[in-house]
């Protein structure tokens, strides 16, 4: 999986996304940093960052692809959102769980459970959770799948979400759904494990009854990579409906609390331009929007009056 991925998590940093790419990168094989974007002038009294400074970082473990922000410490990392890693070696477990838990904290220790001889759940050093387990790759599909637990309020809506989710997206598959059965350790006929595709990319879901002290939160987003108005306009429209909430710049939740950013992928290239004139112009033009308008930003780009 490359940085064709409709569906990319974007990863909420304090101010150190490249070091974390980076430490993230040394310990995933088949990774590398890719394009790292600095802020501006333009917008410094909204975003606080000094110019030049790291904005975004463009990295992928394992063939799968990260965005890093520098978006400051208004969002920090929950496990409601991990990051599931399939090894098909005990080395290969071993190597990343020393990689992760230095500096890190174990949620469930490393070790045999009933639904896999060797895992573990782990917090890393900037906060990120990430579940490691011996399995085999074919029966995924990819090394790294995003894992997204639906606790307190949200808590039984896996399955709604999985459903919402593989009717909005194409190419979309629910591939399997394990419930509680009465006498489990939670509430029967929830989801105690899923998986599902979306555009040929792969999740997981639980339900977790426990009692969390965290849910979804803007700290991992997924950013929708849309080609024309007319597709941000149908993602806008789908995961705000009944309840979600639109936020700036692209940003929304849907009304599970899951943050999406829908996101034309021309914006890339224009905010990317060696020309500081013309990025300074579209970064003026985004901060002042919720949904999108690719019409908007090319006018902006170019310099024509509104």
């Amino acid at each position: 999986m490359t940085q064709s991925q409709k569906i990319t998590p974007c990863l909420w940093f304090d101010n150190n996304a490249e070091e974390a790419a980076n430490y993230y990168a040394s310990l995933f094989p088949g990774s590398r940093i890719g394009q790292i974007l600095r802020y501006g002038d333009a917008g410094q009294e909204i975003t606080g960052k000094p110019p030049g400074s790291v904005m975004t970082v463009d990295f992928e473990l394992a063939g799968y692809h990260f965005t890093g922000l520098n978006g400051g410490p208004q969002f920090t990392f929950t496990p409601a959102i991990s990051f599931y890693v399939t090894c098909e070696t005990e080395a290969e477990i071993d190597l990343l769980w020393s990689g992760l838990s230095q500096d890190g904290m174990a949620l469930m220790e490393l070790g045999k459970y009933d639904w896999s001889e060797k895992y573990g759940w782990v917090m890393d050093r900037y906060g990120l959770s990430w579940q490691i387990a011996l399995g085999k790759l074919a029966d995924v599909g990819q090394t790294i799948t995003p894992l997204l637990m639906f606790v307190g309020e949200q808590h039984g809506r896996a399955e709604e979400a999985i459903k919402l989710y593989t009717e909005v997206f194409g190419n979309s598959t629910i591939d399997g759904i394990l419930r509680y059965t009465a006498g489990e350790e939670d509430t029967e006929g929830t989801v105690k494990h899923a998986q599902f595709g979306l555009n040929h990319e792969k999740f997981m879901a639980i339900d977790s009854g426990f009692e969390h002290a965290f849910s979804f939160n803007e700290a991992i987003s997924f950013e929708i990579a849309c080609e024309t108005q007319t597709e941000i306009d149908y993602f806008w429209a789908k995961l705000t409906a009944d309840g979600g909430e639109e936020g700036s710049c692209g940003w929304l939740k849907d009304k599970f609390g899951v943050s999406w950013q829908v996101t034309p992928k021309a914006l890339q290239e224009m905010i990317s331009d060696p020309d500081p004139a013309r990025t300074e112009r579209v970064t003026q033009a985004f901060l002042q929007m919720k949904k999108f308008d690719i019409e908007t930003l090319k006018r902006a780009y170019v310099g024509a009056a509104a």
